[in-house]
């Protein structure tokens, strides 16, 4: 029975497939997510693929991480305030946290409930790599705040939008916010990170090449959808 406290984490917590299992959410929608690099181009592909969708019928939710909710803008705005620069790793990750157990509450599950499609720019898997890889914190906790604060809500299927660095640096915005000011070490791990998690859940994570025009990359986008949820088949 789930009593609200906190939770140990195992002894051998780890991210395997009894972790990450890759099982997606149980419910009646569909819910994707887009993970990559800032700069990769997730929100013109998840625009591209809304519209998609929804020309093919489907009704669809667009949402984003941390945001999607009056409450999650105001922790994003907190978190990628560059005033906030040297906030402390364990403050980031549960931020991250409470933005997305609120998006989750509020949209996501609705929304997945009703039969929706939901398109999600970010979601645990930007936690595991930012702040578990990224800023050293390891993925054990990150992994079970996340678990508990969204009751163990994952997606159908998540594209990871991969990019190379020179060319994701020519995307970058003019004056960067608190986590792109970052060192490049930093960014560095990031990176190493996404590329762990796809190397360790291949059958829910999958790559899609980047480069080339938006319409190119929006087609691998769709044929992986298509293979792995088979939404354009109808």
């Amino acid at each position: 029975m789930d009593d609200g406290r906190f939770p140990l984490p195992p002894e051998d917590a780890s991210l395997d497939d009894s972790v990450l299992s890759g099982m997606g959410s149980c419910l009646k929608g569909v819910f994707i997510t887009f993970e990559g690099m800032d700069g990769c181009g997730k929100s013109t592909q998840i625009e591209l693929l809304a519209k998609a969708l929804t020309d093919h019928g489907y009704v669809v939710t667009v949402t984003r991480e941390p945001g999607g909710t009056p409450l999650g803008e105001g922790i994003r705005s907190m978190l990628l305030d560059p005033k906030h620069q040297g906030m402390s790793a364990r403050a980031e990750a549960l931020l991250y946290a409470a933005a997305r157990a609120h998006l989750v509450e509020q949209v996501i599950r609705p929304a997945l409930e009703d039969g929706q499609i939901v398109l999600c720019d970010r979601y645990i898997d930007s936690s595991l790599a930012y702040q578990g890889f990224g800023r050293g914190l390891g993925t054990d906790y990150i992994m079970l705040v996340n678990d508990w604060g969204t009751q163990g809500l994952y997606p159908d299927v998540t594209l990871f939008l991969d990019l190379d660095d020179s060319l994701r640096s020519t995307r970058m915005a003019a004056v960067p916010d608190r986590l792109e000011a970052e060192d490049e070490s930093f960014h560095q791990r990031v990176a190493h990170g996404f590329r762990e998690l796809l190397n360790m859940q291949p059958h829910r994570i999958r790559r899609v090449d980047a480069t080339g025009s938006a319409a190119e990359v929006q087609e691998r986008v769709r044929a992986i959808i298509e293979q792995e949820l088979e939404l354009f088949s109808h």
